[in-house]
């Protein structure tokens, strides 16, 4: 507990009342936003991270208090300890920190929480097993669990694997969650920077039928010409 104190002793120190105002409004936490109820010391993620790495022998059930904050950053930099321990630990260690993951979800509830640890736990854990999960978690009613969903296959389309990235997309071409629309369509353009014909072969079979943020993310890199032709077939 002692370590725990120390840790919020020194986010607290190192706050910043008007960076913190800044991002109550860039991460939607007014009424009825998705990040409704957040509350921000407005600690920037390189000083997050800088906090993890000294606090990352932090006991298990204290990492599990912190997640439970209210202070975003505070449950970044859970999130972050996890992520370290993940990469450094045993098969045990991360079979562990992968189950209380799944468990969690519901305090990983922010895009850069999402974005910053789904890929490196939830893709990386998975990358040679099965990945039924993230199925389910994509026809899921909560929003963080879908974007974690999509984020994972970060990992596999790193190492060249798309097919669960295509996959998750096709599962979530009709969500109607913004948040939702940006993370498929960067997840595409992903594949497209490594296998434009495979991206190509997705989007010539959904264009149509996605929505106009997703195809927008996807098609970024593509040269002016092609971008006109997704854009202007759309109906």
């Amino acid at each position: 507990m002692f370590r725990l104190q120390e840790l919020k002793k020194e986010t607290k120190k190192i706050a910043d009342p008007k960076r913190a105002k800044l991002l109550q409004g860039f991460f939607k936490t007014g009424k009825g936003e998705y990040g409704e109820g957040d509350i921000f010391y407005g600690i920037t993620v390189p000083e997050s991270r800088k906090i993890a790495k000294k606090f990352k022998g932090l006991k298990f059930s204290d990492i599990q208090k912190l997640l439970k904050s209210k202070i975003h950053e505070e449950r970044l930099i859970a999130i972050l300890v996890l992520v370290h321990n993940f990469e450094n630990g045993n098969s045990a260690d991360q079979n562990k920190i992968y189950n209380f993951y799944l468990e969690s979800t519901r305090y990983i509830n922010n895009w850069d929480l999402v974005d910053l640890s789904a890929y490196k736990i939830i893709g990386r854990y998975l990358d040679n097993k099965p990945k039924t999960i993230l199925c389910e978690l994509a026809k899921s009613k909560s929003l963080w669990e879908k974007r974690i969903a999509i984020i994972a296959t970060a990992w596999f389309i790193k190492n060249k694997k798309f097919g669960d990235t295509l996959k998750i997309s096709e599962i979530l071409l009709k969500d109607e969650h913004d948040l939702i629309h940006k993370a498929v369509g960067w997840m595409l353009r992903e594949v497209g920077k490594r296998d434009i014909k495979t991206e190509e072969k997705f989007l010539k079979k959904h264009y149509k039928k996605m929505p106009r943020t997703m195809l927008r993310y996807a098609i970024e890199r593509f040269p002016k010409k092609r971008r006109k032709f997704y854009l202007n077939k759309k109906p």
